[in-house]
């Protein structure tokens, strides 16, 4: 592999690294300290069960053959954020951002996903 490769490589996976590096800690957060956070829902099982799932969300997301899925997953998650931080008068532009970085990030690894395929 050249150089050149390598560091194309590197720039295609640089965002979704980047992405993981937001969601799981997040993930972890809701699964170790579920009483400590100050959320809408104070459930601490339905917490834990969210984290869980955003944990699973992320590994599908960094893996090849399931990006799709997790791609999914991860934005829907965020956008009920947006969701509720407008319901509560948050600032929601980050999470926003988050959402468009996290669907930027699956496009550059696998742009392929994003078109329609015809059939003749």
């Amino acid at each position: 592999m050249t150089i050149k490769n390598s560091i194309r490589s590197l720039l295609i996976w640089l965002p979704s690294i980047v992405i993981a590096l937001f969601y799981f800690p997040n993930a972890i957060e809701k699964i170790v300290r579920p009483d400590q956070l100050d959320k809408v829902i104070t459930n601490h099982t339905l917490l834990i069960i969210v984290g869980m799932l955003l944990f699973i969300a992320t590994a599908l997301f960094l893996y090849d053959k399931t990006i799709g899925i997790g791609t999914a997953f991860l934005a829907l998650y965020m956008t009920l954020i947006v969701g509720v931080h407008m319901y509560k008068g948050k600032p929601y532009e980050v999470a926003i951002l988050i959402v468009m970085a996290t669907i930027f990030a699956a496009y550059l690894r696998k742009p392929d996903m994003f078109y329609q395929k015809r059939y003749i």
